[in-house]
């Protein structure tokens, strides 16, 4: 019979301190380090047969907690879930065990630093047996002892040719390499899907009905090749009074379905004010949330009524925070210069708007 612990994100997750250190497992427990290599939201560890070798079932249980803890420390953020399966007869040592390396509170990471073992292993939290570490000379075959005889000869013909002396690099550090940063790029979109999969899902369940009754975004009819088009109108934005991850969230539920084919978007910046203006670290976030679609059909995005400002201000974010967009962006001064792309009857056009566009026509 199995039990299931699950450790989610704690409510409370204190840093790491040197004398309370909170970290790590065997090599044959490392399926944490392979789970964020392929992008897991979550992994699962069943329990070392400790009694079957020999091994004291706490020790073991202190080496696959903080070795868990270390790894989610430096490399946890996209890790959801972490469950240990364990048997009856070990689901009391790790309920006991456990918070001592995921206290839920202050006070019970106070309560716990003094059960915590003097033993904390290695960086990664692993057992230190120096009769196991490897070593290897510095320049093998160069004998340091000038005592031994003269005529003892060595045949280094050899070295260098050999399996090992022919092996590409370190695969350990390729390993790390890839956890600190450096991902293929398959598991990056993967990652990446993944990630814009979770904003959608939310998008579709929460109800976004005060952002939408702003009328900042919405869909109207086609431009002169085809393609749907997207209206963001500026002045109805108000930035510090809504909820910006609710706006991102109605961003994706709008535009999801459009974008799987080529769109285009007018953003109308006519009578805005400060308060009007998103900023660049949200619209950042916003451009590396979305998925692929978004910035690989975005066919054209005209920017109505610009000022010298945000023209300003456009050149720096697309010259410098995204890529791919810049080529794509029009300035558009006046609607007769949008209505030779986009016909008056399939554009749906605030009032305001019409009214200023033609108060600066006529003057």
């Amino acid at each position: 019979m199995f039990c299931i612990i699950y450790i989610p994100a704690p409510l409370y997750f204190p840093p790491y301190r040197p004398h309370a250190v909170l970290s790590s497992l065997p090599k044959s427990h490392n399926n944490t380090t392979g789970a964020s290599e392929q992008a897991m939201m979550s992994v699962g560890f069943c329990v070392v047969t400790t009694a079957k070798r020999g091994y004291p079932l706490e020790d073991a249980t202190h080496i696959a907690f903080r070795t868990v803890r270390r790894f989610l420390e430096n490399h946890g953020n996209g890790i959801e879930a972490v469950v240990f399966a364990v048997t009856e007869t070990e689901e009391s040592v790790y309920r006991k065990l456990l918070p001592l390396y995921f206290p839920r509170s202050e006070e019970e990471e106070r309560a716990c630093l003094p059960l915590l073992p003097a033993d904390i292993g290695n960086s990664e939290g692993e057992p230190i047996v120096p009769e196991r570490q490897i070593r290897i000379a510095e320049k093998p075959g160069i004998l340091e002892d000038d005592s031994q005889d003269d005529h003892t000869e060595l045949d280094l013909a050899q070295v260098g040719n050999h399996a090992f002396a022919r092996m590409e690099g370190d695969v350990d550090k390729q390993r790390k390499q890839v956890l600190q940063g450096h991902m293929s790029e398959a598991a990056m979109q993967k990652q990446h899907q993944r990630n814009y999969s979770r904003w959608l899902n939310r998008a579709r369940a929460e109800d976004l009905s005060d952002i939408a009754a702003l009328k900042a975004l919405y869909q109207t009819g086609v431009d002169k090749c085809g393609r749907t088009v997207v209206v963001v109108v500026g002045r109805n934005i108000p930035v510090t009074l809504i909820d910006l991850e609710k706006a991102l969230l109605y961003f994706i539920h709008v535009l999801d379905h459009i974008a799987v084919k080529d769109y285009v978007m007018v953003y109308f910046h006519t009578l805005t004010g400060e308060h009007n203006h998103l900023h660049t670290h949200f619209l950042k976030s916003l451009y590396d949330i979305v998925d692929i679609k978004f910035k690989r059909n975005l066919k054209a995005f005209y920017f109505v009524h610009p000022t010298f400002r945000s023209k300003v201000s456009a050149w720096f974010f697309t010259t410098f925070s995204v890529s791919g967009l810049k080529e794509k962006l029009h300035y558009v001064d006046n609607l007769h210069e949008l209505f030779s792309c986009i016909k008056p009857e399939q554009i749906d056009i605030p009032p305001f708007v019409l009214e200023y566009d033609a108060r600066v026509s006529s003057s």
